[in-house]
Protein backbone atom coordinates (compact mmCIF):
# COMPACT_ATOMS: atom_id res chain seq x y z
CA UNK A 1 0.00 0.00 0.00
CA UNK A 2 2.36 2.26 0.98
CA UNK A 3 4.43 2.00 -2.51
CA UNK A 4 1.31 2.07 -5.06
CA UNK A 5 0.50 5.30 -2.59
CA UNK A 6 4.15 6.84 -3.33
CA UNK A 7 3.98 6.12 -6.77
CA UNK A 8 1.00 7.59 -7.19
CA UNK A 9 2.53 10.91 -5.61
CA UNK A 10 5.54 10.82 -7.85
CA UNK A 11 3.60 10.22 -10.63
CA UNK A 12 1.45 12.65 -10.06
CA UNK A 13 4.44 15.65 -9.43
CA UNK A 14 6.38 13.84 -12.49
CA UNK A 15 3.50 14.66 -14.78
CA UNK A 16 2.53 17.88 -13.66
CA UNK A 17 6.30 19.57 -14.07
CA UNK A 18 6.66 18.07 -17.10
CA UNK A 19 3.30 19.63 -18.52
CA UNK A 20 4.80 23.24 -18.15
CA UNK A 21 7.88 23.79 -20.78
CA UNK A 22 9.09 27.38 -20.01
CA UNK A 23 10.62 28.29 -23.40
CA UNK A 24 13.65 30.90 -22.17
CA UNK A 25 12.25 33.94 -23.77
CA UNK A 26 13.49 37.32 -23.63
CA UNK A 27 11.79 41.28 -24.90
CA UNK A 28 10.75 41.52 -28.25
CA UNK A 29 11.85 44.97 -29.38
CA UNK A 30 11.59 44.94 -33.04
CA UNK A 31 7.76 44.37 -34.65
CA UNK A 32 9.35 43.00 -37.72
CA UNK A 33 8.39 45.49 -39.67
CA UNK A 34 10.97 46.63 -42.40
CA UNK A 35 12.22 50.11 -41.75
CA UNK A 36 13.11 50.89 -45.20
CA UNK A 37 9.62 49.93 -45.89
CA UNK A 38 8.27 52.85 -43.20
CA UNK A 39 7.37 56.08 -43.95
CA UNK A 40 10.40 59.08 -43.33
CA UNK A 41 11.07 59.48 -39.50
CA UNK A 42 8.95 56.94 -38.89
CA UNK A 43 11.66 53.80 -39.10
CA UNK A 44 13.01 53.99 -35.55
CA UNK A 45 14.03 50.57 -33.96
CA UNK A 46 12.07 49.74 -30.95
CA UNK A 47 14.18 50.35 -28.07
CA UNK A 48 13.74 50.00 -24.08
CA UNK A 49 13.92 52.77 -21.94
CA UNK A 50 14.83 53.33 -18.32
CA UNK A 51 13.16 56.23 -16.53
CA UNK A 52 14.63 57.30 -13.42
CA UNK A 53 12.54 59.72 -11.07
CA UNK A 54 13.13 61.64 -8.31
CA UNK A 55 10.61 63.29 -5.92
CA UNK A 56 10.87 66.28 -3.85
CA UNK A 57 14.69 64.84 -4.55
CA UNK A 58 14.38 61.88 -3.41
CA UNK A 59 15.17 58.94 -6.00
CA UNK A 60 12.57 56.29 -6.54
CA UNK A 61 12.11 53.16 -8.53
CA UNK A 62 12.67 53.17 -12.20
CA UNK A 63 10.39 52.89 -15.00
CA UNK A 64 10.85 50.73 -17.72
CA UNK A 65 8.83 52.50 -20.75
CA UNK A 66 9.24 51.98 -24.64
CA UNK A 67 10.56 54.24 -27.08
CA UNK A 68 8.28 54.81 -30.41
CA UNK A 69 9.02 54.52 -34.31
CA UNK A 70 9.09 58.26 -34.35
CA UNK A 71 11.25 60.81 -32.35
CA UNK A 72 14.50 61.62 -31.42
CA UNK A 73 16.87 58.40 -30.02
CA UNK A 74 17.99 58.46 -25.90
CA UNK A 75 21.24 58.13 -24.79
CA UNK A 76 22.75 54.95 -23.31
CA UNK A 77 23.65 56.34 -20.37
CA UNK A 78 21.70 58.47 -17.46
CA UNK A 79 23.69 61.97 -17.77
CA UNK A 80 22.73 65.30 -17.79
CA UNK A 81 20.32 67.61 -15.75
CA UNK A 82 17.10 66.14 -14.23
CA UNK A 83 13.75 67.65 -16.35
CA UNK A 84 10.66 68.67 -14.27
CA UNK A 85 7.92 66.74 -15.49
CA UNK A 86 4.93 68.22 -16.62
CA UNK A 87 1.26 67.42 -17.60
CA UNK A 88 0.17 69.02 -20.32
CA UNK A 89 -3.48 70.42 -20.65
CA UNK A 90 -5.30 69.10 -21.64
CA UNK A 91 -4.66 66.01 -20.39
CA UNK A 92 -4.29 64.01 -23.90
CA UNK A 93 -1.99 66.25 -25.47
CA UNK A 94 -4.05 66.97 -28.31
CA UNK A 95 -4.33 70.56 -28.83
CA UNK A 96 -2.00 73.33 -27.70
CA UNK A 97 -1.35 72.77 -23.94
CA UNK A 98 -1.93 75.91 -21.49
CA UNK A 99 0.90 74.61 -19.67
CA UNK A 100 4.40 75.44 -19.52
CA UNK A 101 6.27 72.52 -21.34
CA UNK A 102 9.30 74.91 -21.89
CA UNK A 103 12.65 72.74 -20.61
CA UNK A 104 10.63 69.95 -19.24
CA UNK A 105 9.22 66.09 -19.56
CA UNK A 106 5.26 66.74 -20.89
CA UNK A 107 3.38 63.55 -19.50
CA UNK A 108 0.34 62.67 -21.61
CA UNK A 109 -2.16 60.10 -21.46
CA UNK A 110 -3.25 57.58 -24.11
CA UNK A 111 -6.07 58.25 -26.17
CA UNK A 112 -7.97 60.80 -28.55
CA UNK A 113 -5.51 61.11 -31.52
CA UNK A 114 -2.43 59.54 -32.93
CA UNK A 115 1.00 59.19 -30.98
CA UNK A 116 2.63 61.60 -33.44
CA UNK A 117 -0.21 64.82 -33.33
CA UNK A 118 0.52 64.06 -29.33
CA UNK A 119 5.13 64.43 -29.95
CA UNK A 120 4.17 67.44 -32.54
CA UNK A 121 1.77 69.42 -29.72
CA UNK A 122 4.70 68.61 -27.11
CA UNK A 123 7.56 69.80 -29.26
CA UNK A 124 5.77 72.79 -30.46
CA UNK A 125 5.30 73.92 -26.54
CA UNK A 126 9.08 73.13 -25.90
CA UNK A 127 9.09 69.93 -24.18
CA UNK A 128 12.12 68.02 -24.37
CA UNK A 129 10.49 64.92 -23.76
CA UNK A 130 7.05 63.59 -23.80
CA UNK A 131 5.83 60.40 -21.60
CA UNK A 132 2.54 58.79 -23.18
CA UNK A 133 0.97 56.62 -20.20
CA UNK A 134 -0.91 53.72 -21.45
CA UNK A 135 -4.30 52.54 -20.12
CA UNK A 136 -2.81 49.15 -19.19
CA UNK A 137 0.41 47.36 -17.70
CA UNK A 138 1.54 45.96 -21.63
CA UNK A 139 3.43 48.14 -23.31
CA UNK A 140 1.80 49.32 -26.63
CA UNK A 141 4.26 49.71 -29.83
CA UNK A 142 3.77 53.64 -30.81
CA UNK A 143 3.94 53.81 -34.52
CA UNK A 144 2.89 56.61 -37.29
CA UNK A 145 -0.78 57.37 -38.16
CA UNK A 146 -1.30 55.37 -41.98
CA UNK A 147 -1.95 58.65 -43.74
CA UNK A 148 1.74 60.40 -42.96
CA UNK A 149 4.18 60.70 -45.16
CA UNK A 150 6.73 62.41 -43.59
CA UNK A 151 7.10 62.66 -39.88
CA UNK A 152 9.69 65.97 -38.33
CA UNK A 153 9.86 64.80 -34.24
CA UNK A 154 12.97 65.70 -32.82
CA UNK A 155 12.30 65.00 -29.36
CA UNK A 156 12.37 61.19 -27.56
CA UNK A 157 8.63 60.00 -27.26
CA UNK A 158 8.35 57.19 -24.61
CA UNK A 159 5.33 54.96 -23.48
CA UNK A 160 5.25 53.94 -19.99
CA UNK A 161 2.98 51.54 -18.09
CA UNK A 162 -0.07 52.89 -16.75
CA UNK A 163 0.81 52.04 -12.69
CA UNK A 164 4.08 54.03 -13.58
CA UNK A 165 2.19 57.04 -14.55
CA UNK A 166 -0.32 57.12 -11.48
CA UNK A 167 2.44 56.90 -9.43
CA UNK A 168 3.71 60.13 -11.07
CA UNK A 169 0.20 61.53 -11.34
CA UNK A 170 -0.26 60.89 -7.54
CA UNK A 171 3.09 62.66 -6.78
CA UNK A 172 2.51 65.55 -8.55
CA UNK A 173 -1.35 65.80 -7.14
CA UNK A 174 -0.02 65.89 -3.65
CA UNK A 175 1.61 68.93 -4.77
CA UNK A 176 5.39 66.82 -4.82
CA UNK A 177 8.20 67.86 -7.36
CA UNK A 178 9.17 65.12 -9.77
CA UNK A 179 11.85 65.14 -11.89
CA UNK A 180 13.31 62.41 -14.67
CA UNK A 181 15.92 61.26 -16.33
CA UNK A 182 15.67 59.14 -19.33
CA UNK A 183 17.92 56.52 -21.13
CA UNK A 184 18.55 53.75 -22.93
CA UNK A 185 21.26 51.16 -22.07
CA UNK A 186 22.63 48.60 -23.98
CA UNK A 187 21.56 45.08 -23.13
CA UNK A 188 24.82 42.86 -23.31
CA UNK A 189 24.39 39.88 -26.26
CA UNK A 190 25.56 37.09 -23.22
CA UNK A 191 25.39 37.44 -19.72
CA UNK A 192 27.47 36.09 -17.18
CA UNK A 193 24.21 33.80 -15.51
CA UNK A 194 24.04 32.01 -18.91
CA UNK A 195 27.20 30.25 -17.39
CA UNK A 196 25.75 29.70 -14.25
CA UNK A 197 22.41 28.65 -15.38
CA UNK A 198 24.02 26.06 -17.71
CA UNK A 199 26.55 24.51 -14.77
CA UNK A 200 22.64 24.39 -12.64
CA UNK A 201 21.18 22.34 -15.51
CA UNK A 202 23.65 20.11 -16.53
CA UNK A 203 25.00 19.76 -12.62
CA UNK A 204 21.24 18.83 -11.95
CA UNK A 205 21.57 15.83 -14.13
CA UNK A 206 24.57 14.52 -13.61
CA UNK A 207 23.75 13.99 -10.00
CA UNK A 208 20.48 12.25 -10.40
CA UNK A 209 22.51 9.75 -12.78
CA UNK A 210 25.26 9.82 -10.25
CA UNK A 211 23.05 9.95 -6.80
CA UNK A 212 23.30 6.41 -6.50
CA UNK A 213 27.02 6.28 -5.86
CA UNK A 214 27.05 9.66 -4.17
CA UNK A 215 24.18 8.22 -1.36
CA UNK A 216 25.74 4.71 -1.37
CA UNK A 217 27.33 3.64 2.19
CA UNK A 218 30.11 1.46 2.84
CA UNK A 219 27.61 -0.54 4.77
CA UNK A 220 25.19 -2.69 3.05
CA UNK A 221 22.41 -0.92 1.68
CA UNK A 222 19.01 -0.89 2.68
CA UNK A 223 15.80 0.59 1.39
CA UNK A 224 14.77 3.38 3.62
CA UNK A 225 11.13 4.31 3.92
CA UNK A 226 10.56 8.23 5.28
CA UNK A 227 7.51 7.74 7.23
CA UNK A 228 7.65 3.57 7.63
CA UNK A 229 11.46 2.84 8.78
CA UNK A 230 10.28 -0.73 9.47
CA UNK A 231 9.38 -1.42 5.74
CA UNK A 232 12.71 -2.11 3.93
CA UNK A 233 13.20 -4.59 1.41
CA UNK A 234 16.01 -6.72 1.60
CA UNK A 235 19.59 -5.20 -0.09
CA UNK A 236 20.89 -6.44 -3.48
CA UNK A 237 24.27 -6.22 -4.73
CA UNK A 238 23.29 -3.22 -7.42
CA UNK A 239 22.62 -0.06 -6.39
CA UNK A 240 19.60 0.06 -9.41
CA UNK A 241 18.24 -3.30 -8.29
CA UNK A 242 14.52 -3.62 -7.47
CA UNK A 243 14.77 -2.52 -4.21
CA UNK A 244 13.83 0.63 -5.28
CA UNK A 245 10.13 1.83 -5.84
CA UNK A 246 10.54 2.99 -9.55
CA UNK A 247 7.85 4.10 -12.18
CA UNK A 248 8.47 2.24 -15.77
CA UNK A 249 7.43 4.64 -18.51
CA UNK A 250 6.45 2.33 -21.90
CA UNK A 251 5.91 3.68 -25.39
CA UNK A 252 1.84 4.22 -25.29
CA UNK A 253 2.33 6.40 -21.71
CA UNK A 254 4.97 8.95 -23.64
CA UNK A 255 2.53 9.06 -26.10
CA UNK A 256 -0.53 9.71 -24.21
CA UNK A 257 1.59 12.14 -21.88
CA UNK A 258 2.30 14.50 -24.38
CA UNK A 259 -1.49 14.52 -25.96
CA UNK A 260 -2.67 15.59 -22.05
CA UNK A 261 -0.14 17.36 -21.72
CA UNK A 262 -0.66 19.34 -24.94
CA UNK A 263 -4.63 19.63 -23.73
CA UNK A 264 -3.50 20.84 -20.56
CA UNK A 265 -0.98 23.64 -22.20
CA UNK A 266 -4.53 25.14 -23.65
CA UNK A 267 -6.56 24.94 -20.71
CA UNK A 268 -3.39 27.21 -19.53
CA UNK A 269 -3.36 29.34 -22.07
CA UNK A 270 -7.37 30.09 -21.86
CA UNK A 271 -7.76 29.91 -18.23
CA UNK A 272 -4.42 31.28 -16.85
CA UNK A 273 -5.21 33.39 -13.77
CA UNK A 274 -3.74 34.56 -10.52
CA UNK A 275 -5.55 32.04 -8.54
CA UNK A 276 -4.39 29.41 -11.05
CA UNK A 277 -0.50 30.41 -10.31
CA UNK A 278 -1.05 30.12 -6.55
CA UNK A 279 -2.59 26.57 -7.08
CA UNK A 280 1.11 25.22 -9.52
CA UNK A 281 2.83 27.31 -6.41
CA UNK A 282 1.43 25.21 -3.79
CA UNK A 283 1.37 21.52 -5.94
CA UNK A 284 5.60 23.01 -6.70
CA UNK A 285 6.01 23.17 -2.71
CA UNK A 286 4.58 19.78 -2.04
CA UNK A 287 6.96 18.49 -4.64
CA UNK A 288 10.12 20.29 -3.73
CA UNK A 289 9.54 19.53 -0.13
CA UNK A 290 8.95 15.66 -1.19
CA UNK A 291 12.06 15.88 -3.52
CA UNK A 292 14.71 18.14 -0.85
CA UNK A 293 13.59 15.81 2.17
CA UNK A 294 14.41 12.57 0.04
CA UNK A 295 17.52 14.25 -0.91
CA UNK A 296 18.64 15.20 2.41
CA UNK A 297 17.33 11.80 4.19
CA UNK A 298 19.46 10.15 0.99
CA UNK A 299 22.87 12.06 1.80
CA UNK A 300 22.26 11.80 5.91
CA UNK A 301 21.84 8.42 5.77
CA UNK A 302 24.88 7.70 4.01
CA UNK A 303 27.11 9.25 6.90
CA UNK A 304 24.56 7.85 9.87
CA UNK A 305 22.50 4.29 9.06
CA UNK A 306 21.62 4.11 12.44
CA UNK A 307 19.36 7.59 12.32
CA UNK A 308 16.59 5.47 11.23
CA UNK A 309 16.29 3.50 14.02
CA UNK A 310 15.46 6.26 16.49
CA UNK A 311 11.70 6.69 16.26
CA UNK A 312 8.60 8.77 17.66
CA UNK A 313 5.08 7.32 17.62
CA UNK A 314 2.77 10.37 16.70
CA UNK A 315 -1.07 10.16 15.98
CA UNK A 316 -2.13 9.76 12.50
CA UNK A 317 1.22 8.67 11.29
CA UNK A 318 1.95 5.94 13.63
CA UNK A 319 5.93 5.27 14.20
CA UNK A 320 7.92 7.58 12.53
CA UNK A 321 11.84 8.18 12.42
CA UNK A 322 13.17 10.88 13.98
CA UNK A 323 15.57 11.94 11.36
CA UNK A 324 12.98 12.03 8.53
CA UNK A 325 10.75 13.89 10.73
CA UNK A 326 13.02 16.25 11.65
CA UNK A 327 14.11 16.86 8.01
CA UNK A 328 10.29 17.32 7.17
CA UNK A 329 10.01 20.01 9.38
CA UNK A 330 13.13 21.62 7.74
CA UNK A 331 12.04 21.47 4.76
CA UNK A 332 8.27 22.52 5.38
CA UNK A 333 9.82 25.56 6.63
CA UNK A 334 11.89 26.35 3.74
CA UNK A 335 9.21 26.28 1.65
CA UNK A 336 6.59 28.62 4.14
CA UNK A 337 9.87 30.86 3.92
CA UNK A 338 10.38 30.64 -0.14
CA UNK A 339 6.58 31.31 -0.33
CA UNK A 340 6.17 33.98 2.06
CA UNK A 341 9.39 35.92 -0.03
CA UNK A 342 8.15 36.05 -3.40
CA UNK A 343 9.03 39.14 -4.27
CA UNK A 344 12.70 39.36 -2.81
CA UNK A 345 15.60 39.70 -4.83
CA UNK A 346 16.77 36.22 -2.81
CA UNK A 347 13.42 34.07 -3.58
CA UNK A 348 15.25 32.79 -7.03
CA UNK A 349 17.85 30.49 -4.79
CA UNK A 350 14.51 29.20 -3.09
CA UNK A 351 13.27 28.26 -5.54
CA UNK A 352 16.46 26.43 -7.48
CA UNK A 353 17.10 24.78 -4.36
CA UNK A 354 13.55 23.31 -4.29
CA UNK A 355 13.03 22.53 -8.43
CA UNK A 356 16.50 20.81 -8.57
CA UNK A 357 15.95 18.19 -5.01
CA UNK A 358 12.50 17.98 -7.20
CA UNK A 359 13.73 16.58 -10.33
CA UNK A 360 17.26 14.61 -8.63
CA UNK A 361 13.85 12.50 -7.22
CA UNK A 362 11.94 12.20 -10.10
CA UNK A 363 15.02 11.07 -12.12
CA UNK A 364 15.64 8.68 -9.04
CA UNK A 365 11.71 7.01 -9.04
CA UNK A 366 10.85 7.25 -13.18
CA UNK A 367 13.18 5.52 -15.55
CA UNK A 368 13.63 4.63 -19.01
CA UNK A 369 13.73 0.93 -19.95
CA UNK A 370 15.44 1.12 -22.91
CA UNK A 371 16.23 3.55 -25.64
CA UNK A 372 12.88 2.59 -27.75
CA UNK A 373 10.90 4.02 -25.23
CA UNK A 374 13.56 6.81 -25.02
CA UNK A 375 13.08 7.68 -29.04
CA UNK A 376 9.12 7.87 -28.48
CA UNK A 377 9.24 10.30 -25.64
CA UNK A 378 11.58 12.13 -26.67
CA UNK A 379 10.74 12.65 -30.41
CA UNK A 380 7.66 13.22 -29.15
CA UNK A 381 8.58 15.86 -26.97
CA UNK A 382 10.69 17.17 -29.57
CA UNK A 383 7.13 18.23 -31.54
CA UNK A 384 5.53 19.29 -28.93
CA UNK A 385 7.99 21.78 -28.14
CA UNK A 386 8.63 23.27 -31.64
CA UNK A 387 4.94 23.11 -32.46
CA UNK A 388 3.69 25.23 -29.23
CA UNK A 389 6.41 27.54 -29.73
CA UNK A 390 6.51 27.81 -33.67
CA UNK A 391 3.45 26.85 -34.43
CA UNK A 392 1.06 27.62 -32.31
CA UNK A 393 1.25 31.60 -33.43
CA UNK A 394 -0.50 30.81 -36.84
CA UNK A 395 -3.85 28.82 -34.71
CA UNK A 396 -3.71 30.79 -31.62
CA UNK A 397 -1.89 34.14 -32.77
CA UNK A 398 0.81 34.00 -30.35
CA UNK A 399 3.15 31.57 -29.02
CA UNK A 400 1.04 29.54 -26.52
CA UNK A 401 4.25 28.35 -24.73
CA UNK A 402 5.53 31.74 -24.56
CA UNK A 403 2.91 32.99 -22.98
CA UNK A 404 2.25 30.07 -20.50
CA UNK A 405 5.88 30.42 -19.81
CA UNK A 406 5.51 34.35 -19.21
CA UNK A 407 2.32 34.16 -16.91
CA UNK A 408 0.28 35.83 -18.72
CA UNK A 409 -2.73 37.00 -17.01
CA UNK A 410 -1.89 35.79 -13.75
CA UNK A 411 -1.41 39.13 -12.19
CA UNK A 412 2.49 39.66 -12.66
CA UNK A 413 3.10 36.11 -10.64
CA UNK A 414 5.10 34.14 -12.56
CA UNK A 415 5.19 29.86 -13.40
CA UNK A 416 7.86 28.07 -10.89
CA UNK A 417 8.05 25.52 -12.82
CA UNK A 418 11.66 26.54 -13.87
CA UNK A 419 15.74 27.56 -12.97
CA UNK A 420 16.08 31.07 -13.03
CA UNK A 421 18.81 32.71 -12.05
CA UNK A 422 18.91 36.95 -12.09
CA UNK A 423 21.33 38.55 -14.98
CA UNK A 424 24.14 40.10 -13.27
CA UNK A 425 25.47 42.40 -15.98
CA UNK A 426 22.10 43.38 -17.73
CA UNK A 427 21.10 46.87 -16.44
CA UNK A 428 17.60 46.15 -17.76
CA UNK A 429 17.72 42.96 -14.55
CA UNK A 430 15.57 40.12 -15.38
CA UNK A 431 16.52 36.17 -15.62
CA UNK A 432 17.89 33.85 -17.72
CA UNK A 433 15.33 30.94 -17.27
CA UNK A 434 15.07 27.22 -18.65
CA UNK A 435 11.99 24.52 -18.08
CA UNK A 436 11.88 22.01 -15.91
CA UNK A 437 10.85 19.82 -19.24
CA UNK A 438 14.06 21.05 -20.93
CA UNK A 439 15.90 19.05 -18.29
CA UNK A 440 13.73 16.04 -16.77
CA UNK A 441 13.01 14.37 -20.64
CA UNK A 442 17.29 14.63 -21.03
CA UNK A 443 17.55 14.12 -17.96
CA UNK A 444 15.57 10.84 -18.10
CA UNK A 445 17.99 9.60 -21.41
CA UNK A 446 21.11 10.21 -19.79
CA UNK A 447 20.03 8.81 -15.81
CA UNK A 448 19.58 5.17 -18.15
CA UNK A 449 22.74 5.80 -20.28
CA UNK A 450 24.04 5.79 -16.46
CA UNK A 451 22.66 2.46 -15.59
CA UNK A 452 23.42 1.03 -18.84
CA UNK A 453 27.22 1.78 -18.05
CA UNK A 454 27.09 0.36 -14.66
CA UNK A 455 25.05 -2.67 -15.49
CA UNK A 456 27.86 -3.58 -18.41
CA UNK A 457 30.49 -2.68 -16.30
CA UNK A 458 31.66 0.15 -18.73
CA UNK A 459 34.61 2.29 -18.33
CA UNK A 460 34.00 6.51 -18.93
CA UNK A 461 35.05 6.57 -22.46
CA UNK A 462 33.77 3.14 -23.46
CA UNK A 463 29.93 3.93 -22.09
CA UNK A 464 26.91 6.51 -23.32
CA UNK A 465 27.06 8.78 -19.97
CA UNK A 466 29.86 10.90 -20.54
CA UNK A 467 29.26 11.51 -23.99
CA UNK A 468 25.36 12.26 -23.56
CA UNK A 469 26.68 14.80 -20.74
CA UNK A 470 28.49 16.81 -23.25
CA UNK A 471 26.15 16.49 -25.74
CA UNK A 472 23.29 17.58 -23.46
CA UNK A 473 25.93 20.55 -22.61
CA UNK A 474 26.38 21.61 -25.87
CA UNK A 475 22.22 21.44 -26.78
CA UNK A 476 21.87 23.71 -24.37
CA UNK A 477 25.13 26.12 -26.15
CA UNK A 478 23.32 25.55 -29.16
CA UNK A 479 20.31 26.92 -27.88
CA UNK A 480 21.70 30.05 -26.48
CA UNK A 481 22.96 30.35 -29.62
CA UNK A 482 19.80 30.04 -31.21
CA UNK A 483 18.46 32.22 -28.58
CA UNK A 484 20.86 34.91 -29.56
CA UNK A 485 20.54 34.76 -33.43
CA UNK A 486 16.40 35.05 -33.24
CA UNK A 487 16.89 38.43 -31.18
CA UNK A 488 16.19 37.12 -28.02
CA UNK A 489 12.59 35.27 -29.27
CA UNK A 490 11.44 32.36 -27.45
CA UNK A 491 12.72 28.73 -28.53
CA UNK A 492 11.87 25.36 -27.72
CA UNK A 493 15.39 24.08 -26.27
CA UNK A 494 14.50 20.60 -26.83
CA UNK A 495 14.84 21.43 -30.51
CA UNK A 496 18.55 21.56 -29.92
CA UNK A 497 18.86 18.91 -26.99
CA UNK A 498 17.21 15.93 -28.66
CA UNK A 499 19.56 15.52 -31.55
CA UNK A 500 22.45 15.99 -29.21
CA UNK A 501 21.37 13.21 -26.71
CA UNK A 502 18.55 10.80 -28.44
CA UNK A 503 20.71 11.05 -31.98
CA UNK A 504 23.97 11.08 -30.19
CA UNK A 505 23.27 7.62 -28.17
CA UNK A 506 21.65 6.26 -31.41
CA UNK A 507 25.02 7.02 -33.95
CA UNK A 508 26.76 5.70 -31.20
CA UNK A 509 25.13 2.62 -30.30
CA UNK A 510 25.59 1.76 -34.27
CA UNK A 511 29.05 2.61 -34.63
CA UNK A 512 29.75 -0.16 -31.46
CA UNK A 513 27.27 -2.52 -32.95
CA UNK A 514 24.95 -2.56 -29.74
CA UNK A 515 22.08 -0.78 -31.23
CA UNK A 516 20.03 -3.68 -30.76
CA UNK A 517 20.90 -4.36 -27.49
CA UNK A 518 20.07 -0.69 -26.23
CA UNK A 519 16.79 -1.13 -28.27
CA UNK A 520 15.27 -3.95 -26.80
CA UNK A 521 17.61 -3.76 -22.92
CA UNK A 522 15.35 -4.17 -20.18
CA UNK A 523 12.39 -6.32 -22.33
CA UNK A 524 13.55 -9.84 -20.60
CA UNK A 525 15.10 -8.19 -17.70
CA UNK A 526 13.09 -4.99 -16.99
CA UNK A 527 15.13 -2.17 -14.87
CA UNK A 528 12.36 -1.47 -12.31
CA UNK A 529 9.60 -3.77 -10.89
CA UNK A 530 7.53 -4.01 -7.82
CA UNK A 531 9.86 -5.13 -4.99
CA UNK A 532 9.60 -8.95 -4.80
CA UNK A 533 10.02 -11.16 -1.52
CA UNK A 534 12.84 -12.59 -1.19
CA UNK A 535 13.07 -15.48 1.60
Amino acid sequence: MAFSTRSLRLSAIFFFICVIFAAAEDVTLDDGQDSQDASPGCNNTYQLVKVKNWVNGIEGESLVGLSARFGASLPTRAEGPKLPAIFSKPSNSCSSSSSKLSGSVALSIRGDCGFTTKAEVAQQGGAVALLVINDEEELFKMVCEVNNTSVDITIPVVMIPKSGGEAINKSMADGKKVELLLSSPNRPDVDLSVIFLWLMAVGTIVCASLWPEITACEQTVERYNELSPKESSTAGTDKDDSEKEVLDISASGAIIFVIVASAVLVLLFYFMSAWFVWLLIVLFCIGGIEGMHACIVSLMLRKCRNGQRKTVNLAFLGEVSVLSLGVLLFCVAFAIFWVTNLQAPYAWVGQDILGICLMITVLQMARLPNIKVATVLLCCAFFYDIFWVFVSPLIFHESVMIAVARGDNSGGQAIPMLLRIPRIFDPWGGYDMIGFGDILFPGLLISFASRYDRLNKKGISGGYFLWLTVGYGFGLILTYIGLYLMDGHGQPALLYLVPCTLGLIVILGLVRGELKHLWNHGTDAPFSREPSVEA
